[in-house]
């Protein structure tokens, strides 16, 4: 606080900074200019007016010289005190006119325009010491760079000295020890075969490793990076050892080993491809092996030749229990591989790659029922709902019984029934599985919708007239608080303040009961409602938007500042499927999540658009441009939006931009670096701090954290990067809710989004990963599939076309789960146009129907990821009809496919061949 001479108090807010740093001082020079920008300091609260001082008028009280005489000091003194009352009179007075009124307007509003150019970029003038350089990030930079929107994989953090000496250490060690194993096997190969010491240090690094806890280094972000190099480095020394022979390299029993060393850093570490990469080392190594066979011993049969290279039976065996064990899965697979051991307890290599890569796609298929089990019978009532909360309880939203604020998370039986949970504006909200809603909370204004303005400390179920079942509740995080909800048939009732007409009843009288919106949206099946905090939205079925409430810079979307308080269509836009209302501003998302419009208040950047000025009817959002966007949140001065990638962009202004700052504006949308490590599949915003959830079940907070609401265990504030929330660990959340100042997490299934399994132990990894090496299977082990001899290693044509119909039934698994969670085509990464390439050559190759149809099933299921879109395959397929639809001008099948896959025609060929349904 500061104290200025002219009686007022100044009251600078931090978060209004990168307002102030904007503002055109000039205006300062106007009268009018001045009052205006003073006039904002009052609104803000940054100016308060303090009572004028009466002390200095009272004037010095002088003695009755009448009766007794003074001293010429006496008389000097109350001559000086009465001069003084009088100037100070003069003062008083003088600074009550116009000019200087004018003059102290001017004068504090440039105050605050420096202190916010003061304070946001100051720090740019600094030199920054290159250790320091990781607090603050390089990704984005303040207003400047950030007015572009910034995509995954910025600059990587300087590594401190203490981190190049251990990974120095490491790296020499490593590499000294390499070259020892190295050559003990080149000595013992040439002098002394006795003395192989190196295959004791293998086989005892195995006895460690299989000591260690199940998936003890499957989540890398707890592993520091130099752990990460060492294991980068040990797994490729184990690849070099598991494939080379000959002279020089490891003997079969250090081969074995470190094959078997291999198979169990990629049991530990989890992740799919790190199996994937041990099937294609084991399929290398059998393959190696073969030839190293056959080039030594002509004479040797071939069964005995593919026998040369084995790894340990109980070791696969055990291997796929403890996929199956640890993976989640549920009953009994069916394997067509049978592992056989010989008598030395090896199996064959290449079997035990097939039996192996056989589990993986059984679980890959068990994951991918299990998800579109719950996605069919989403809110069924299963295991009791564990709900967590935190934060503000000041009206008992958190319904704990207390009024103080709870800092981590605490598991409550409050909202032990719910399926869905709103947190709004000191109040919450559930949604049984019943369709019943309760409330809790702050009561003012009706906002509950019990019929008063109680406030309710523990939840009460809400009485309506007529009775409806609900699905989904929107309460507004500010104003004075309303809340909409939509039933089952797609009805909206609301309840709460009604002013502005925000409540959609055509008058603006509190509502204190819920009551059916009718009007326009009688007959309309509705989607999706958000109430904002001076206005509210809706998106039916059909992809209309009405909005109502308070109209000002143009928050409704009608291309007027004009307030509405029935729902009013938005006509300028079509195709929507979300919209999220924010303080005085709307962003709403196309059906297929290609298209995101904003409008309303452009101050501080929230809208997206590069600028800070008013848009008064939908204007696309260009730097979403290419993203498929899911869901997306608008709070007071920043808003948010969630990729089917699960990449998270935020713009506006503060510390909800997540980038290390609260100074900070973002005039366009910019990625959130500290949410690049992990996938996001559900965010939620509050009034001024954020909450997202990774798919694996972890939730992350940042923004305003002076009630608790980040759920870090005080109340520092603001969170400027994301955090993760403590206190959940081992807890599966699958939906989270931001309120003004309190948060909750809960573990019911949602409703109104698809699960996404990014990732399942063993089996399943939405990765470009995932996708390379299935292509590098399939372009590796293609060549001569209608051959009578299988290449090596495969001993059989049935084990090759086995090995390649599993390559085409986890690629198909892959991409349904990635349709299915609408990721879009970025989850294949450059992977894409190559798998579409290789899979429409296969179509046009000599295989088996089996084979040919597991092609076109992959084509079928992946086509919207994989094929252009059907707008160009149809005018590419016109354009070769030269001679009518009887006569198609193009050299094979495959293209044939690529173009008309999903077009409804028969179409033939020149030359009689038939394309039938199989096409459609």
């Amino acid at each position: 606080m500061v104290p200025c001479q002219t009686h007022v108090l100044l009251k600078w807010q931090e978060h209004f900074n990168s307002s102030w740093a904007a503002e055109d001082s000039v205006q300062t020079a106007r009268r009018h200019g001045a009052a205006v920008l003073y006039n904002k300091l009052l609104l803000n609260k940054e100016v308060v007016t303090l009572a004028q001082p009466v002390q200095e008028l009272v004037g010095p009280r002088l003695p009755d010289f009448e009766c007794e005489s003074s001293a010429s000091a006496e008389k000097e003194e109350y001559l000086s005190s009465l001069l003084h009352s009088q100037r100070w009179l003069a003062h008083r007075m003088l600074t009550q006119t116009s000019y200087t009124l004018g003059l102290h307007h001017r004068l504090v509003v440039l105050q605050r325009v420096y202190y916010a150019l003061h304070r946001k970029y100051h720090d740019k003038f600094r030199v920054q010491l290159p250790s320091q350089s990781t607090d603050g990030g390089t990704g984005c930079g303040q207003l400047e760079l950030a007015s572009q929107p910034c995509r995954p994989g910025g600059a990587s953090k300087v590594k401190s000295g203490t981190d190049v000496l251990i990974e120095m250490g490491v790296r020499t060690g490593l590499s000294l020890l390499f070259s020892l194993l190295q050559q003990n096997w080149r000595y013992a190969a040439s002098v002394h075969p006795e003395s192989v010491l190196c295959n004791d240090v293998l086989a005892t690094a195995s006895s460690v490793l299989t000591s260690l806890p199940p998936l003890s280094l499957a989540n890398e972000n707890k592993i520091p990076s130099v752990g990460l190099d060492c294991l980068s480095q040990v797994s490729d020394f184990l690849k070099k050892t598991s494939v080379s022979s000959g002279t020089g390299g490891a003997d079969p029993t250090g081969r074995r080993l470190a094959l078997e060393l291999l198979l169990g850093l990629a049991m530990q570490r989890g992740s799919l491809k790190f199996l994937l990469e041990w099937v294609e080392v084991a399929l290398a190594a059998s393959m190696s092996s073969s030839s190293s066979t056959l080039s030594s011993s002509s004479s040797s049969s071939s069964l005995s030749s593919h026998n040369s290279a084995g790894v340990g039976f109980d070791v696969i065996h055990q291997t796929l229990l403890q996929m199956k064990q640890y993976s989640g899965f549920r009953g009994d697979s069916v394997n067509s591989q049978v592992l056989k051991k010989d008598a030395d307890g090896l199996c064959r290599l290449s079997q035990a790659a097939l039996c192996l890569f056989e589990e993986i796609c059984n679980l890959a298929s068990y994951c991918l029922c299990s998800c579109g089990t719950n996605a069919a019978a989403p809110g069924s009532e299963s295991d009791t709902v564990m709900v967590y909360v935190w934060g503000s309880n000041s009206s008992h939203q958190l319904a704990e019984g207390t009024l103080e604020k709870i800092l981590l998370p605490k598991l409550t039986q409050g909202f032990s029934d719910a399926q869905m949970i709103e947190a709004g504006q000191y109040c919450t909200f559930s949604v049984s599985a019943d369709g019943s809603v309760k409330a809790c909370g702050k009561g003012s204004y009706g906002r509950l919708g019990l019929g008063d303005s109680n406030n309710q400390s523990m939840p009460k179920k809400l009485v309506l007239e007529p009775h409806r079942n609900m699905k989904k509740v929107s309460s507004s995080k500010g104003s004075d608080g309303h809340t909409l909800a939509i039933t089952v048939e797609g009805e909206v009732f609301s309840w709460g303040d009604g002013e502005y007409g925000k409540l959609g009843h055509g008058n603006s009288a509190t509502q204190k009961y819920p009551k059916i919106i009718q009007g326009p949206l009688f007959g309309k099946v509705v989607v999706c409602v958000s109430a904002g905090y001076r206005h509210s939205a809706a998106v039916t079925n059909d992809g209309e938007l009405y909005t109502w409430g308070e109209g000002d810079f143009g928050r409704l979307g009608h291309s007027d500042s004009q307030s509405r308080n029935v729902p009013t269509l938005v006509k300028d836009i079509s195709g929507v499927g979300q919209v999220a209302c924010g303080s005085s501003h709307t962003v709403a998302v196309a059906q297929d999540g290609r298209t995101v419009w904003s409008f309303g208040g452009g101050d501080n950047g929230k809208l997206g658009h590069g600028d800070t000025n008013r848009v008064y009817r939908p204007k696309v959002i260009e730097a979403l441009h290419g993203f498929i966007i899911r869901k997306v949140c608008a709070g007071s001065q920043s808003s948010l939006a969630l990729t089917s990638a699960g990449q998270v962009f935020a713009w506006g202004c503060g510390s909800c931009l997540g980038c290390g700052s609260s100074e900070t504006t973002s005039l366009r949308p910019r990625f959130i670096e500290d949410l690049s490590i992990t996938k996001i599949i559900d965010i939620s915003c509050g009034d001024s701090h954020c909450l997202a959830l990774t798919h694996e079940n972890e939730v992350y907070a940042w923004g305003n954290n002076t009630m608790g609401q980040c759920g870090q265990g005080h109340t520092s504030t603001p969170i400027t990067k994301p955090k993760k929330v403590l206190g959940l660990e081992g807890v599966s959340i699958q939906q989270i809710t931001a309120g003004t100042s309190h948060s909750l997490a809960w573990t019911a299934d949602p409703t109104d989004r698809q699960l996404v399994a990014w990732h399942r132990p063993f089996c399943v990894d939405l990765e470009e990963s995932t996708f390379t090496y299935l292509r590098n299977f399939l372009e590796s082990y293609c060549d001569g599939i209608g051959n009578d001899t299988p290449p090596a290693p495969f001993i059989s044509k049935r084990d090759h076309h086995q090995f390649l119909l599993l390559c085409m039934k986890l690629l198909s698994i892959h991409l349904s789960l990635a349709h299915a969670g609408g990721t879009g085509a970025m989850v294949l990464g450059a992977q894409g146009r190559p798998l579409r390439n290789l899979l429409f050559r296969l179509i046009d190759t000599n295989m088996p129907d089996s084979i040919q149809q597991a092609v076109l099933n992959t084509l079928s299921i992946g086509a919207s990821l994989l094929l252009p879109p059907l707008r160009e395959r149809t005018e590419l397929l016109l354009s070769l009809l030269p001679q009518g639809p009887q006569s198609l001008n193009v050299p094979s099948k495959g293209q044939v496919c690529h173009f008309c896959l999903f077009v409804p025609q028969q179409i033939t060929i020149q030359g009689g061949v038939l394309l039938t349904k199989m096409f459609m």
